[in-house]
């Protein structure tokens, strides 16, 4: 995992988050949006004890991805889309990990897109079917400064530049922008108790 403080953004540029799900390993990748330029500014990879339950699995994802987006403060978010296994057990596993990359971001206030692996190439590559050395040379090119930590975290920042291609600055820029006028206010389900008396 790259460990370097946030530093001060522009009000023109706009920091994206993408994230690979997956129960074993979810990587993750921020990037900064000016213009048309494209900047690293970390990436990495948070992991879960294989030995644990499924329960403290979630909680120890739950957990790193909290504190990555504490630490980095995304204006925008994108996770891959679950393809479905051959194997049923692993596709419900994978989509309870990507639950919990879809719910940390929203729970901070974050706006969350989705694009499938098909999509996420296309964008990068230029194909949809690309393999996975395809992406990994373009990475090098469209962020040649990266330190790619590990093929998860590569997918990660694939995700945040198909984001970042796809509107997502457009869309966290007017959603920062509505914040900003607008109070918070906290939403969500109301929990009602059925009385006693």
């Amino acid at each position: 995992m790259t460990i370097t403080r946030p530093q001060a953004r522009s009000k023109t540029r706009q920091r994206l988050i993408g994230i690979d799900p997956g129960l074993r390993k979810t990587g993750w990748g921020v990037i900064d949006v000016e213009g048309s330029r494209l900047i690293h500014v970390a990436n990495g990879v948070v992991c879960s004890d294989d030995r644990a339950t499924l329960a403290e699995r979630l909680v120890q994802l739950f957990d790193g991805l909290q504190q990555v987006i504490a630490d980095w403060e995304p204006h925008s978010a994108a996770v891959e889309e679950t393809f479905v296994n051959k194997n049923p057990n692993s596709t419900l596993k994978l989509g309870q990990a990507r639950g919990i990359a879809l719910l940390v971001p929203s729970l901070a206030g974050v706006p969350v897109a989705e694009y499938s692996p098909n999509h996420i190439k296309k964008t990068v590559v230029g194909a949809g079917h690309a393999g996975k050395a395809q992406v990994a040379a373009m990475l090098k090119i469209l962020l040649p400064q990266a330190v790619i930590n590990g093929e998860d975290a590569g997918d990660a920042l694939a995700v945040a530049i198909c984001h970042a291609h796809n509107g997502g600055v457009h869309s966290s820029l007017h959603s920062t922008m509505k914040k900003d006028r607008a109070p918070v206010t906290k939403g969500g389900a109301q929990i009602l108790y059925r009385g006693s008396r």
